[in-house]
Protein backbone atom coordinates (compact mmCIF):
# COMPACT_ATOMS: atom_id res chain seq x y z
CA UNK A 1 0.00 0.00 0.00
CA UNK A 2 1.39 3.23 -1.19
CA UNK A 3 0.13 6.40 0.65
CA UNK A 4 1.13 10.15 -0.74
CA UNK A 5 1.07 13.06 1.76
CA UNK A 6 0.83 16.48 -0.08
CA UNK A 7 0.56 19.58 1.54
CA UNK A 8 1.22 23.06 0.61
CA UNK A 9 0.68 24.84 4.23
CA UNK A 10 1.78 22.07 6.05
CA UNK A 11 4.88 23.25 8.09
CA UNK A 12 5.87 19.71 9.21
CA UNK A 13 4.93 17.36 6.78
CA UNK A 14 7.48 14.59 8.29
CA UNK A 15 5.68 14.72 11.54
CA UNK A 16 3.05 14.10 9.89
CA UNK A 17 4.24 11.20 7.48
CA UNK A 18 5.79 9.24 10.78
CA UNK A 19 2.51 9.55 13.22
CA UNK A 20 0.92 7.86 9.18
CA UNK A 21 3.78 5.55 9.23
CA UNK A 22 3.06 4.50 12.74
CA UNK A 23 -1.06 4.06 12.52
CA UNK A 24 -0.30 2.07 9.31
CA UNK A 25 3.15 0.27 9.50
CA UNK A 26 2.04 -2.03 6.47
CA UNK A 27 2.01 1.33 4.12
CA UNK A 28 4.80 2.92 2.17
CA UNK A 29 3.82 7.00 3.41
CA UNK A 30 5.99 9.26 1.22
CA UNK A 31 6.33 12.69 0.87
CA UNK A 32 4.65 14.79 -2.53
CA UNK A 33 7.95 15.72 -4.64
CA UNK A 34 10.70 13.99 -2.98
CA UNK A 35 12.10 12.46 -5.70
CA UNK A 36 10.53 8.87 -4.67
CA UNK A 37 8.94 6.90 -7.72
CA UNK A 38 5.71 8.17 -8.67
CA UNK A 39 2.34 6.93 -10.04
CA UNK A 40 1.56 4.27 -7.23
CA UNK A 41 0.07 6.03 -4.60
CA UNK A 42 -3.31 4.41 -3.61
CA UNK A 43 -4.44 7.00 -1.08
CA UNK A 44 -3.28 10.51 -0.94
CA UNK A 45 -3.41 12.70 2.55
CA UNK A 46 -3.74 16.46 1.68
CA UNK A 47 -4.15 20.33 2.15
CA UNK A 48 -4.07 22.64 -0.62
CA UNK A 49 -2.61 20.01 -2.79
CA UNK A 50 -1.29 20.25 -6.16
CA UNK A 51 -3.17 20.51 -9.36
CA UNK A 52 -0.52 17.91 -10.94
CA UNK A 53 -1.20 15.57 -8.12
CA UNK A 54 -4.05 13.66 -9.60
CA UNK A 55 -2.03 13.14 -13.04
CA UNK A 56 1.06 12.20 -11.69
CA UNK A 57 -0.93 9.62 -9.44
CA UNK A 58 -3.70 8.00 -12.01
CA UNK A 59 -3.89 5.31 -9.32
CA UNK A 60 -5.43 7.00 -6.15
CA UNK A 61 -8.54 5.33 -5.10
CA UNK A 62 -9.13 7.84 -2.53
CA UNK A 63 -8.17 11.44 -1.24
CA UNK A 64 -7.91 12.40 2.05
CA UNK A 65 -8.22 16.09 3.14
CA UNK A 66 -6.90 17.59 6.50
CA UNK A 67 -9.59 19.48 7.41
CA UNK A 68 -13.50 19.80 7.05
CA UNK A 69 -13.43 22.20 3.98
CA UNK A 70 -13.69 21.09 0.74
CA UNK A 71 -13.72 23.54 -1.25
CA UNK A 72 -10.65 24.10 -2.26
CA UNK A 73 -10.01 21.02 -3.41
CA UNK A 74 -13.31 20.77 -5.80
CA UNK A 75 -11.86 23.63 -7.76
CA UNK A 76 -8.82 22.05 -8.54
CA UNK A 77 -8.21 21.61 -12.49
CA UNK A 78 -7.74 17.60 -13.50
CA UNK A 79 -9.53 16.20 -10.29
CA UNK A 80 -11.06 13.11 -11.17
CA UNK A 81 -14.97 13.02 -10.74
CA UNK A 82 -14.97 9.39 -10.23
CA UNK A 83 -12.01 9.92 -7.32
CA UNK A 84 -13.94 9.65 -3.00
CA UNK A 85 -13.02 13.23 -1.50
CA UNK A 86 -13.24 12.32 2.26
CA UNK A 87 -13.62 15.23 4.63
CA UNK A 88 -11.96 15.07 8.08
CA UNK A 89 -14.85 14.44 10.68
CA UNK A 90 -14.44 16.34 13.72
CA UNK A 91 -10.59 15.89 14.41
CA UNK A 92 -10.75 17.51 17.90
CA UNK A 93 -11.89 20.58 15.82
CA UNK A 94 -15.43 20.35 16.68
CA UNK A 95 -14.60 21.33 20.69
CA UNK A 96 -12.06 24.17 19.36
CA UNK A 97 -14.80 25.97 17.45
CA UNK A 98 -17.47 25.83 20.51
CA UNK A 99 -15.00 27.78 22.74
CA UNK A 100 -14.20 30.10 19.89
CA UNK A 101 -17.77 30.83 19.85
CA UNK A 102 -18.69 30.41 23.34
CA UNK A 103 -15.53 33.30 24.23
CA UNK A 104 -17.04 35.86 22.19
CA UNK A 105 -20.77 35.21 23.16
CA UNK A 106 -19.78 35.24 26.58
CA UNK A 107 -17.77 38.30 25.61
CA UNK A 108 -20.45 39.95 24.56
CA UNK A 109 -23.32 38.86 26.80
CA UNK A 110 -21.66 39.64 29.87
CA UNK A 111 -20.25 42.54 29.51
CA UNK A 112 -16.24 41.63 29.96
CA UNK A 113 -15.41 44.03 26.90
CA UNK A 114 -16.98 46.32 28.88
CA UNK A 115 -15.28 45.68 32.10
CA UNK A 116 -11.96 45.40 30.57
CA UNK A 117 -12.55 48.94 29.94
CA UNK A 118 -13.67 50.33 33.21
CA UNK A 119 -10.51 48.41 34.73
CA UNK A 120 -8.78 50.29 32.69
CA UNK A 121 -9.81 53.28 33.79
CA UNK A 122 -9.62 52.45 37.61
CA UNK A 123 -13.72 52.08 37.28
CA UNK A 124 -15.77 49.81 39.72
CA UNK A 125 -19.20 49.20 38.56
CA UNK A 126 -21.36 45.89 38.50
CA UNK A 127 -23.14 45.94 35.16
CA UNK A 128 -26.60 44.80 34.65
CA UNK A 129 -27.09 40.95 34.83
CA UNK A 130 -27.66 38.74 32.04
CA UNK A 131 -30.68 38.49 30.20
CA UNK A 132 -30.03 35.23 28.19
CA UNK A 133 -33.19 35.47 26.44
CA UNK A 134 -32.54 38.44 24.90
CA UNK A 135 -28.74 36.22 23.42
CA UNK A 136 -30.82 33.85 20.79
CA UNK A 137 -27.68 32.30 19.26
CA UNK A 138 -28.26 30.94 15.79
CA UNK A 139 -25.92 28.53 14.24
CA UNK A 140 -25.41 28.00 10.52
CA UNK A 141 -24.71 24.84 9.44
CA UNK A 142 -25.65 21.37 11.63
CA UNK A 143 -23.17 19.18 10.98
CA UNK A 144 -20.45 17.78 13.23
CA UNK A 145 -19.18 21.51 13.90
CA UNK A 146 -22.31 23.11 13.73
CA UNK A 147 -23.87 20.63 15.93
CA UNK A 148 -21.13 20.62 18.29
CA UNK A 149 -20.98 24.81 17.94
CA UNK A 150 -25.08 24.86 19.24
CA UNK A 151 -25.10 22.22 22.22
CA UNK A 152 -22.79 23.61 23.78
CA UNK A 153 -24.44 27.35 23.20
CA UNK A 154 -27.72 25.72 24.60
CA UNK A 155 -25.87 24.08 27.39
CA UNK A 156 -25.62 27.41 29.00
CA UNK A 157 -29.25 27.90 28.59
CA UNK A 158 -28.98 30.14 25.48
CA UNK A 159 -31.28 29.96 23.15
CA UNK A 160 -29.98 28.39 20.41
CA UNK A 161 -31.20 27.22 16.84
CA UNK A 162 -29.48 25.73 13.80
CA UNK A 163 -30.35 26.01 10.10
CA UNK A 164 -29.21 24.03 7.59
CA UNK A 165 -30.61 23.05 3.89
CA UNK A 166 -31.91 20.00 4.66
CA UNK A 167 -33.40 20.88 8.04
CA UNK A 168 -31.37 18.20 9.73
CA UNK A 169 -32.19 18.04 13.53
CA UNK A 170 -29.52 18.78 16.22
CA UNK A 171 -30.58 17.91 19.90
CA UNK A 172 -31.01 20.44 22.63
CA UNK A 173 -31.75 23.04 19.53
CA UNK A 174 -34.05 24.39 17.04
CA UNK A 175 -33.81 23.61 13.69
CA UNK A 176 -34.85 25.32 10.55
CA UNK A 177 -34.36 24.29 7.11
CA UNK A 178 -34.43 25.12 3.40
CA UNK A 179 -34.95 28.43 2.03
CA UNK A 180 -38.32 28.78 3.32
CA UNK A 181 -37.16 28.67 7.33
CA UNK A 182 -34.19 30.96 6.63
CA UNK A 183 -36.06 34.05 7.29
CA UNK A 184 -37.44 32.66 10.23
CA UNK A 185 -34.11 31.64 11.69
CA UNK A 186 -32.44 34.64 10.89
CA UNK A 187 -35.23 36.95 12.63
CA UNK A 188 -35.34 34.99 16.06
CA UNK A 189 -31.16 35.27 16.09
CA UNK A 190 -29.24 37.84 17.47
CA UNK A 191 -25.57 36.07 17.77
CA UNK A 192 -25.04 34.64 14.44
CA UNK A 193 -22.07 31.95 14.16
CA UNK A 194 -21.20 30.20 10.54
CA UNK A 195 -20.07 27.13 10.28
CA UNK A 196 -21.75 26.03 6.74
CA UNK A 197 -19.16 24.44 3.68
CA UNK A 198 -18.69 27.09 1.38
CA UNK A 199 -20.42 26.30 -2.06
CA UNK A 200 -21.78 27.74 -4.89
CA UNK A 201 -24.95 28.53 -2.73
CA UNK A 202 -23.64 29.49 0.64
CA UNK A 203 -21.23 32.17 -0.59
CA UNK A 204 -21.72 35.54 0.52
CA UNK A 205 -24.63 34.32 2.21
CA UNK A 206 -23.54 36.54 5.64
CA UNK A 207 -24.48 39.97 3.32
CA UNK A 208 -26.85 42.36 4.03
CA UNK A 209 -29.58 40.71 3.72
CA UNK A 210 -29.08 38.41 6.11
CA UNK A 211 -27.58 41.42 8.55
CA UNK A 212 -30.95 42.91 8.16
CA UNK A 213 -33.19 39.86 9.14
CA UNK A 214 -31.10 39.88 12.11
CA UNK A 215 -32.21 41.04 15.88
CA UNK A 216 -31.26 44.33 16.34
CA UNK A 217 -27.44 44.93 18.18
CA UNK A 218 -26.34 41.45 16.59
CA UNK A 219 -23.17 39.73 16.85
CA UNK A 220 -21.85 37.57 14.13
CA UNK A 221 -18.80 35.52 14.07
CA UNK A 222 -17.69 33.74 11.22
CA UNK A 223 -15.99 30.73 11.73
CA UNK A 224 -16.13 28.83 8.38
CA UNK A 225 -14.72 30.30 5.07
CA UNK A 226 -14.07 33.84 3.91
CA UNK A 227 -16.13 33.63 0.74
CA UNK A 228 -19.03 33.85 2.99
CA UNK A 229 -18.59 37.25 4.07
CA UNK A 230 -19.55 40.17 1.91
CA UNK A 231 -16.95 42.56 3.86
CA UNK A 232 -18.62 46.07 2.84
CA UNK A 233 -21.71 44.93 3.71
CA UNK A 234 -20.42 43.64 7.31
CA UNK A 235 -18.27 47.17 7.52
CA UNK A 236 -21.52 48.97 6.58
CA UNK A 237 -23.67 47.27 8.77
CA UNK A 238 -21.34 48.07 11.40
CA UNK A 239 -21.31 51.62 10.96
CA UNK A 240 -25.09 51.55 10.70
CA UNK A 241 -25.49 50.46 13.99
CA UNK A 242 -27.35 46.99 12.54
CA UNK A 243 -24.64 45.02 13.92
CA UNK A 244 -22.39 45.59 17.52
CA UNK A 245 -19.81 43.26 16.49
CA UNK A 246 -18.01 40.63 14.78
CA UNK A 247 -15.39 37.96 15.29
CA UNK A 248 -13.91 36.80 12.50
CA UNK A 249 -11.04 33.99 12.03
CA UNK A 250 -11.48 33.23 8.31
CA UNK A 251 -10.81 36.03 5.40
CA UNK A 252 -11.44 35.84 1.54
CA UNK A 253 -6.95 36.84 1.45
CA UNK A 254 -5.26 35.10 3.97
CA UNK A 255 -3.16 36.13 5.83
CA UNK A 256 -5.19 39.30 6.17
CA UNK A 257 -3.38 42.19 4.18
CA UNK A 258 -1.74 44.84 6.06
CA UNK A 259 -3.81 47.91 5.58
CA UNK A 260 -6.99 46.01 5.40
CA UNK A 261 -9.78 47.75 7.48
CA UNK A 262 -10.35 44.80 9.95
CA UNK A 263 -7.27 45.27 11.87
CA UNK A 264 -7.72 48.79 13.49
CA UNK A 265 -11.85 48.30 13.74
CA UNK A 266 -12.11 48.16 16.93
CA UNK A 267 -16.08 46.00 16.48
CA UNK A 268 -14.02 43.84 14.61
CA UNK A 269 -11.51 40.55 16.19
CA UNK A 270 -9.22 39.33 14.03
CA UNK A 271 -7.75 35.90 14.68
CA UNK A 272 -5.34 34.35 11.99
CA UNK A 273 -7.89 31.19 10.73
CA UNK A 274 -7.46 29.18 14.46
CA UNK A 275 -10.58 28.70 15.49
CA UNK A 276 -10.68 24.88 14.63
CA UNK A 277 -7.60 22.85 13.98
CA UNK A 278 -7.09 19.37 12.84
CA UNK A 279 -5.08 17.88 16.16
CA UNK A 280 -2.75 15.16 14.79
CA UNK A 281 -3.23 12.43 16.57
CA UNK A 282 -7.25 12.40 16.29
CA UNK A 283 -6.82 13.19 12.24
CA UNK A 284 -4.10 10.32 11.94
CA UNK A 285 -6.17 7.81 13.46
CA UNK A 286 -9.47 8.73 11.68
CA UNK A 287 -7.72 8.61 8.43
CA UNK A 288 -5.45 5.38 9.34
CA UNK A 289 -9.31 3.80 10.04
CA UNK A 290 -11.10 4.74 7.27
CA UNK A 291 -8.09 3.45 5.03
CA UNK A 292 -7.70 0.15 6.64
CA UNK A 293 -11.65 -0.19 5.60
CA UNK A 294 -11.07 0.42 2.57
CA UNK A 295 -8.95 -2.09 2.10
CA UNK A 296 -11.56 -4.60 3.64
CA UNK A 297 -14.17 -3.71 1.32
CA UNK A 298 -16.18 -1.91 3.94
CA UNK A 299 -17.92 1.47 3.24
CA UNK A 300 -16.65 4.77 5.07
CA UNK A 301 -18.34 8.16 6.29
CA UNK A 302 -16.95 11.41 5.63
CA UNK A 303 -17.18 10.65 1.54
CA UNK A 304 -18.52 13.81 -0.11
CA UNK A 305 -21.00 14.08 -2.29
CA UNK A 306 -20.06 16.54 -4.98
CA UNK A 307 -23.89 17.28 -5.51
CA UNK A 308 -24.68 17.97 -2.26
CA UNK A 309 -26.23 21.97 -1.57
CA UNK A 310 -25.69 22.99 1.26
Amino acid sequence: MDIVFASAHETDPQAWMAALRAALPEARVRLWGDGQPEGQADFAVVWAPPADLFTREPRLRALFNLGAGVDALLRLPNLPDDLPLVRLEDGGMAVQMAEYTLYHLLRESRDFGRYERQQAEGFWRPLDDIDRDAWTVGVLGAGAMGARVAQACAALEYPTAVWSRSGRAVPGAESYGGEAGLATFLARTRVLVNVLPLTDATRGILCRSTFDQLRPDALVINIARGGHLVEADLLAALDSGRLRAAALDVFEREPLPPGHPFWTDARIRVTPHIAGASLMDRTVRQIADKIQALNRGEAISGVVDRNRQY
